[in-house]
């Protein structure tokens, strides 16, 4: 894990290793054949480019884009892990939402998803369908970008899937206690709110602090409860949606939200109530123009 994290910064040269990561196409749909994600701007709430489909199994449920691979472009991942005793559709506006922007969810169907283990098995199975000819996601998923993300319970099984070397960042929203991020090396993105009175957000905070060994973000959502990501996501869509088109797609234009001198959110006081970043996600540069 620790060669995984050399191998994505680069040993903290970050400014020329995310230079190799795909730069986003241009807005709205493609006519011609790109490789590459459209563009959105930084209107990071508002719909992706893409209609969705949404697969329901017995193990997992898939969010995807409905006609992926349409522009020649492969499709970066997100495991997700539920809360205490939700299911997917709980949060299905939000990953719907993920979906319209290009990404391939697979949301584990459990309520108890804490030790990650069937999010993890849902990169198996896009594994092997990328693999198969006879499958719709056959060579259409970006195997190389994937993120793990979840809320509550899920939110502390986003923090334990990334143990798995197959996982670049990680994603929790409001995560439970039962993890240990000392046990992970992928950059993540904490997000807790205001008004939680199931996962305070200092026990949020003592999470990020304990990732002094990764690049790693604290926002603190203004007037947020506990189930206030339930649904579409409320206000923790947008930020989610540009951390993950950044790590995921080499989104540039997500990049100034998070790094550099003057990055969006480190100021946006109507958003957020706490915001931190640590020495690591310091040291990642800005937009260069």
């Amino acid at each position: 894990m620790r060669g995984k994290l050399s191998r994505t910064l680069g040993g903290l040269l970050l400014a020329a290793v995310l230079a190799a990561y795909a730069t986003p196409g241009t807005a709205g749909a493609a006519e011609e054949p790109t490789g590459q994600i459209a563009s959105v701007g930084t209107d990071w709430g508002r719909p992706g480019p893409y209609e969705v489909n949404v697969d329901i199994g017995v193990v997992h449920t898939f969010y995807h884009p409905r006609n992926m691979g349409q522009s020649g472009e492969r499709h970066p991942v997100i495991i997700w892990g539920n809360g205490t005793g939700a299911v997917p559709g709980f949060y299905s506006e939000l990953l719907r939402h993920w979906a319209s922007h290009g990404f391939i969810v697979a949301a584990a169907n459990t309520p108890t998803s804490n030790f990650a283990i069937t999010m993890r098995a849902g990169i198996d199975v896009l594994e092997r369908w990328n693999a198969d000819s006879g499958s719709p996601f056959h060579g259409k998923v970006d195997l190389e970008n994937i993120g793990s993300a979840g809320h509550s319970q899920g939110g502390a099984a986003a923090i334990n899937a990334a143990i798995d070397p197959r996982v670049d960042t990680a994603l929790p929203i409001q995560p439970g206690p039962i993890t240990s991020p000392d046990l992970m090396d992928e950059p993540t993105f904490y997000l807790a709110g205001q008004r939680d009175l199931t996962v305070w957000p200092t026990l949020v905070k003592a999470l990020y602090r304990d990732s002094d060994h990764v690049p790693a973000v604290y926002g603190e959502v203004r007037g947020a409860g506990h189930l206030s990501s339930i649904g579409d996501g409320g206000n923790f869509r947008a930020p989610t949606t540009a951390w993950l088109r950044f790590w995921l797609m080499g989104d540039e234009n997500a990049r100034g939200m998070f790094f550099g001198p003057g990055c969006t959110y480190c100021t946006d006081g109507d958003l957020w109530s706490g915001w931190d970043r640590n020495a690591l996600a310091l040291q990642i540069p800005g937009p260069t123009s």
